[in-house]
């Protein structure tokens, strides 16, 4: 499907399973949708509407605006696209910064913000250089992978591929969890990515921001994988401004937990979505 913006940009917008709206945020900025097997996993639980932001993936490639003003009202473009009320909104790593903008602006449009892996509310200063040395401790469990990942070019899918490895806490399976995250593979759009980032850097970590957060009338549930290179102490920020929060970390998960804890994520989400009975499960 297609949902077109005010300024007439296409927006690659995707809707599947059945039963109350569960809209997703991918991470990034400049990436694309991967949870096509979060998607397949939630089927039976929720109609899950996924959506490749401004500018990447399977939407329209344009010249922004790379704003999260902008980001935000492409994501209410997608809800009224599929003539949605309210919906649970989950967002992951940027999409929950994304899912978290969204939310303090239209908070009668969402009955539940699901928080996956975000970097909470402090300026990125605070965690990024933590970040970027658990990154090159976790390549270096392979030195041919780290120094075949500084080698290439930044803009080389490879490099992207091998610094996504990097978000697994199994290394043994590292390689093809990254591998069928790039695939398909669409051109990270880093032109996007450079903008936002530059916009978030002077944004976040503000009293406004905190404020705003201790004035949410909203559930929020906060998920975590307990091996996630980002430094999850970032998100205490977060979960403390927020009036109504549960926060959950999973074990021996990364930056993606339902990938690595799909059973603990599927059951944390489900006390959101409802529990219904399936075969197999008690």
């Amino acid at each position: 499907m297609t949902a077109i913006t005010e300024d007439g940009v296409r927006l690659w917008a995707s809707r599947s399973g059945e039963g109350d709206p569960l809209v997703l945020c991918h991470g990034g900025p400049g990436l694309w949708d991967m949870f096509g097997d979060m998607a397949a996993m939630l089927g039976d639980r929720a109609s899950v509407i996924r959506w490749d932001q401004r500018g990447c993936g399977r939407s329209q490639r344009c010249a922004g605006p790379w704003t999260t003003d902008r980001f935000v009202a492409d994501l209410d473009v997608v809800r009224r696209h599929f003539g949605l009320d309210r919906m649970t909104l989950f967002g992951h790593s940027w999409g929950a910064q994304l899912a978290l903008s969204y939310t303090l602006a239209h908070p009668e449009r969402v009955s539940t913000l699901i928080y996956v892996s975000g970097s909470g509310i402090v300026p990125a200063s605070d965690w990024h250089a933590p970040y970027t040395d658990n990154l090159a401790a976790r390549l270096g469990e392979d030195p041919e992978r780290l120094a075949r990942w500084r080698e290439l070019p930044k803009r080389d899918p490879e490099r992207a591929l091998l610094q996504w490895t990097a978000d697994f806490a199994d290394h043994e399976h590292a390689l093809e969890h990254a591998r069928r995250m790039a695939d398909p593979w669409f051109d990270i759009n880093y032109e996007c990515n450079k903008a936002l980032n530059a916009e978030t850097a002077g944004s976040w970590g503000t009293a406004v921001l905190r404020t705003a957060c201790t004035s949410l009338d909203v559930p929020v549930l906060i998920i975590d994988g307990a091996e996630d290179i980002r430094p999850r102490s970032a998100v205490d920020s977060l979960e403390k401004a927020l009036p109504r929060v549960r926060r959950v970390v999973l074990p021996k998960a990364g930056h993606l937990p339902w990938v690595e804890a799909p059973e603990g994520f599927r059951d944390e989400l489900e006390t959101v979505l409802g529990r219904t009975s399936r075969p197999g499960r008690r």
